[in-house]
């Protein structure tokens, strides 16, 4: 008969870096995640380009979100210019600011302010509308 090996005392799933997309999940843990989803509008007259720049997203930039915490991060746009922006993170205010204190998204956040409407003086990242979640199937 195999002797079964114990796990030591201090040993649990959280301990363990969260897989991409897996969420792990008990009655006395939360999720690693949280769902962020937000909005934003951009100018009907640059659409197009506000597209191609997202086709070609700075390595540097991509590399600093995955850094800071943003996980499965999409965009969508629709004909008329609103933008529904979804990301995971184990920290919302936490991937912020971590964000902020980075120059390449500084850099980013100038060069994309243009291509918005009703920011108020604020950059893309400070000015975006989140949505409150009401519903979530797993």
């Amino acid at each position: 008969m195999q002797e079964q090996k114990s796990q030591p005392a201090d040993w649990h799933l959280s301990t363990f870096p969260p897989l991409s997309g897996v969420h792990v999940s008990s009655a006395a843990a939360p999720l690693p995640f949280q769902r962020v989803c937000f909005l934003l509008q951009v100018r009907p007259d640059r659409l197009a380009e506000y597209r191609a720049r997202h086709r070609q997203v700075w390595p540097e930039m991509l590399q600093a979100l995955r850094d800071t915490g943003w996980h499965n991060y999409s965009l969508f746009l629709s004909e008329d210019g609103l933008l529904v922006g979804y990301f995971e993170t184990p920290d919302l205010q936490a991937a912020l600011d971590s964000m902020q204190a980075r120059e390449v998204n500084a850099r980013w956040q100038a060069e994309m302010a243009p291509f918005f409407v009703g920011l108020a003086g604020q950059t893309p990242d400070e000015g975006f509308l989140r949505l409150e979640e009401v519903f979530h199937l797993d």
